[in-house]
């Protein structure tokens, strides 16, 4: 056999090996394809799930997935025991139920959700910073108060209301209604969020709710974490032009009236002879 014959042989070999293998990988591409693909049936949200609401029925659902589940995933909500449990963070339509997404035991809602050393407080606000939308789980506010100090009450004194930040770069927790009762005992409708403070904080807005002032929330770029101290304004520096800062008239001190100084008597000694005396004199100044 000649040498062009054995080059022929050898390069039709690596043309059909390569034919063959393509021809197979065809064929187990399509086989695959018609093969079911392996599913796996997990819990997920019906609708989109508020942080702090206790899961029931009605807000889950099952849907399928391919492949695995990911890990945390709930395959059976009835035997899970997930019903009434707390949702720590947001969970929306079609997204799958995690268990670190849930509180640890039933019944947490909100308050699982509150970080170690940190506390809860609600503010009333009115309805119209609640329908705006802009107070929701997750933004940072400023908290303001505004009016009259303690020893300033009296309609005379209103001029000198002020407004002072409390608090700056608050996370809001919750917004909603809440039910209180009037001054009639009946039960009406109040608009509430629910703020993330340290016990400190926390102490200053409990003082700012029961005094006679109004709480306002300011909304601030959740980017925007600096904290800078600011000072106060007056009603009386909007018409004075720029604001300065708050001065509050203090109250005249009480001055002491001076001592009386007693002016003291004299005496002369008169020498008549042998026969001393002495005679005492009061001065002018007792006399007045």
């Amino acid at each position: 056999m000649n040498r062009r014959l054995a080059t022929i042989l050898v390069i039709a070999f690596v043309v059909a090996s390569l034919c063959s293998l393509l021809v197979y990988r065809m064929i187990a591409n399509r086989m695959a394809a018609g093969r079911p693909a392996v599913t796996t049936r997990i819990v997920a949200a019906k609708t989109d799930i508020k942080l702090g609401t206790m899961l029931s029925a009605d807000n889950l659902s099952t849907i399928e997935i391919s492949g695995t589940a990911p890990k945390g995933a709930i395959l059976d909500k009835d035997k899970s025991g997930i019903i009434g449990r707390g949702v720590i963070s947001p969970i929306y339509e079609g997204e799958p139920i995690i268990e670190d997404r849930l509180a640890g035991g039933k019944n947490g809602g909100l308050a699982a959700s509150i970080p170690v050393g940190m506390r809860a407080v609600a503010v009333k606000v009115d309805e119209v910073v609640n329908v705006s939308g802009f107070v929701t789980p997750g933004m940072r506010v400023d908290v303001l108060i505004s009016g009259n100090p303690p020893d300033q009450q009296n309609a005379a004194q209103a001029a000198q209301a002020q407004a002072r930040t409390l608090l700056q770069n608050i996370q809001v927790l919750s917004a909603g209604t809440d039910y209180q009762k009037d001054t009639e005992g009946k039960p009406k409708q109040v608009q509430v969020v629910n703020l993330l403070v340290t016990p400190e904080q926390a102490e200053l807005v409990s003082l700012a709710t029961n005094q006679q002032v109004k709480i306002q929330l300011v909304l601030r770029n959740p980017l925007d974490t600096k904290t800078d101290p600011v000072v106060g304004t007056a009603m009386s520096n909007l018409f004075t032009g720029p604001a300065s800062a708050v001065v509050i008239a203090e109250k005249p001190k009480r001055v002491a009236a001076p001592k009386r100084v007693v002016p003291q008597a004299f005496s002369v000694e008169v020498i008549n002879g042998s026969k001393q005396t002495q005679e005492k004199f009061a001065s002018p100044e007792a006399h007045q």
